[in-house]
């Protein structure tokens, strides 16, 4: 039976000696160990560590991202079950005795956002603070950031902020701002 450790990343890796393990790790050697570890994690770090093993190569398919445990002796057993096959034998054991490398739970990508260009812009919600603010600048006379700020309960540097960047930048829509004779900024979308 191998030894793991966990790092401070939540990284579990498998190791044939205890003297191979680097300093400030916690390590275990059993489900009833990993749970006595365990008990003095928090919540998130049981979820993380379960979550690092989610959908990798190798730890199954029924792995899926969880968001809470209904209790830590569920987390653990989940979690002792993902590392018994960074336990499994390697070509290497079976070799006559020579140095090996341990065993570490491999990375998961994180997720990436597509970006939308300007034509893909997606569409106000009806009735939502950005259809308003865009049916306020779509009249005739525009809007002021005063009737804005009634109409949304946003700020002024809110409301000036959204229209450079979800208006004009990603909307691609062009904004016209003029100053009233009493000092008052009226913006009005254009075409």
């Amino acid at each position: 039976m191998r030894l793991f450790a966990i790092d401070k990343d939540e990284t579990i890796t498998a190791f044939p000696a205890a003297e191979q393990i680097p300093e400030g790790q916690e390590q275990f050697a059993s489900e009833k160990e990993l749970a006595k570890l365990a008990a003095k994690w928090p919540a998130d770090r049981l979820i993380n560590v379960s979550n690092s093993f989610a959908g990798v190569a190798g730890f199954g398919a029924d792995l899926k991202p969880v968001k809470k445990f209904t209790d830590r002796k569920t987390a653990v057993k989940r979690i002792w079950a993902a590392i018994q096959k960074l336990d499994a034998p390697t070509p290497q054991e079976t070799a006559p005795a020579a140095p090996q490398a341990a065993d570490v739970a491999p990375k998961r990508a994180k997720a990436t956002k597509a970006a939308k260009t300007k034509e893909g812009a997606s569409v106000p919600r009806e009735f939502s603070k950005k259809a308003i603010v865009l049916e306020m600048l779509r009249r005739k006379e525009g809007a002021s950031l005063a009737e804005i700020a009634k109409a949304t309960e946003w700020q002024a540097h809110s409301i000036r902020g959204f229209i450079s960047g979800a208006i004009t930048k990603k909307m691609g829509l062009k904004v016209e701002s003029t100053k009233q004779e009493g000092g008052e900024r009226r913006y009005k979308v254009l075409g």
